[in-house]
């Protein structure tokens, strides 16, 4: 019998190669049962006591992923700790976390915050929908040369002062909810703008020559690689510009107080040195801001569910 072939007559897997750093490759893919042939020994027990390590051991090391049940853990505890600082701090200008309650209740009950809250997100959304719109539609058309200067020039307006800009978009638009949305849209568009134009010139020129080889039509090409490619991308500039609408929406509301708002109502408490109420309006804003983000984030689960298949530290 010889010495390639097995009892059966088939052949024989090749022996192990002993590579110079001391691990053993299996060359036949033995190994392989996961799809990953190229797994040297070594590599399999650094996996298996990377199994066992604890979770919360494993928090405290580099680049690992942890399941989501351990996450919430860990986040329930670093929120204790923090309430517990509140708490304890030593500054008596800070009011107490009661305090806060009571005054978030009384704002509610008695001055109208309900009403204020949903002015205020009505006004974000609208403007989040046509900062969006915009943006987007300037950010793909730097596929033209021609447009690649205007949008450049566009960009660097995020150096500038809504401040500055009131007084001309009230001789525009007028006062009012249309000199606010108008505030807001510049305000979040020129960031939006300038991270989307950031994501579409960091495209690898591969995935361009690949859709090429398809014989696809330039317009084609821009369609399946620019627009639906950068899709995953586009809902994360979405969060962070809807946030940024969030931080600038109390400062817009302070400069055009017709309708109220959340921001009219807070600069009016601090105004007055409510604390407590002040403290409870940014606490309202926080938690629907972070509801608000949460509900972006699934929205680009449900429409790009690939983003995230090969991310280092996805939840385990």
């Amino acid at each position: 019998m010889d010495e390639k072939t097995d009892e059966k007559g088939g052949a024989k897997a090749p022996p192990p190669v002993v590579e110079p750093t001391g691990n053993r490759v299996d060359p036949a893919g033995v190994l392989g049962a996961s799809g990953n042939e190229s797994l040297s020994y070594g590599d399999l027990e650094a996996r298996k006591r990377a199994k066992r390590v604890p979770p919360f051991i494993a928090a405290f090391m580099p680049n690992r992923a942890v399941s989501v049940g351990a996450m919430r853990i860990l986040m329930l505890i670093e929120l204790g700790i923090a309430l517990a600082i509140w708490i304890t701090s030593p500054f008596q200008v800070l009011p107490q976390p009661g305090e806060v309650l009571k005054a978030l209740g009384d704002l509610w009950m008695n001055q109208g915050l309900g009403p204020e809250l949903f002015t205020s997100f009505g006004l974000s959304l609208e403007a989040v929908a046509l900062s969006t719109v915009i943006s987007l539609v300037l950010s793909y058309l730097t596929v033209l040369p021609v447009f690649r200067p205007l949008v450049a020039a566009l960009s660097k307006g995020r150096f500038l002062s809504l401040v500055g800009f009131s007084f001309v978009f009230t001789l525009m638009v007028g006062g009012g909810r249309p000199l606010k949305l108008m505030l807001l849209v510049f305000g979040m568009s020129v960031f939006f703008l300038t991270s989307m134009a950031s994501v579409i010139a960091q495209i690898p020129k591969e995935e361009f020559d690949y859709a090429r080889t398809l014989r696809m039509s330039e317009w084609r090409v821009v369609w399946e690689v620019v627009v639906l490619g950068t899709a995953a991308q586009a809902w994360e500039v979405l969060r962070q510009n809807a946030a940024i609408g969030w931080m600038m929406l109390t400062m817009v509301e302070g400069i055009s107080r017709s309708e109220g708002g959340v921001g009219a109502m807070l600069l009016n408490q601090s105004k007055h040195f409510h604390l407590a109420e002040v403290f409870a309006i940014q606490v309202l804003i926080l938690a629907v801001g972070l509801v608000q983000d949460y509900g972006i984030g699934v929205l680009r689960r449900l429409t790009c569910p690939y983003a995230d298949l090969t991310l280092e530290r996805k939840d385990a």
